[in-house]
């Protein structure tokens, strides 16, 4: 039960990742003025974020760690167990500091950075996507 429910959210962070991708503009400076653009940009992300949390805590419990006390301790201590490696781990603290900013002050997002997550840090999901996957099928 627990692998259908991991499998369904890696299909909803590829569908969230796909959909980043599909509605970036080329130009930062053009996401500034997009708000369709803007709001699906900051759903996805942050959901991508959440999913990242939820298949990370899966894993920590599958291998018999304490249960982490933050959602960005969620990578520290897979970074902790060799699961992930330190820079990703760092990364992807980041990601939970970006959604804790679009969750909760909306009207403070720098879209030059969400821009920037979205062009050029998709792959750190993806990464960890490949070393959850590694972690539960062995």
């Amino acid at each position: 039960m627990a692998e259908m429910i991991t499998e369904r959210k890696l299909d909803s962070l590829r569908r969230c990742l796909e959909r980043v991708r599909r509605w970036c503009p080329d130009e930062a400076e053009a996401l500034t003025v997009d708000v369709d653009a803007q709001d699906i940009l900051s759903l996805n992300l942050t959901r991508a974020v959440q999913l990242c949390v939820d298949i990370g805590a899966q894993v920590l419990a599958r291998s018999g760690a304490a249960a982490p006390q933050t959602m960005a301790q969620t990578f520290a201590q897979l970074s902790q167990e060799g699961i992930i490696a330190p820079e990703l781990a760092e990364r992807m603290r980041r990601a939970v500091g970006f959604r804790n900013i679009a969750i909760h002050e909306y009207d403070e997002i720098d879209w030059q950075i969400v821009h920037a997550i979205a062009t050029r840090h998709l792959t750190d999901f993806e990464d960890f996507a490949r070393a959850a996957v590694a972690e539960l099928g062995s």
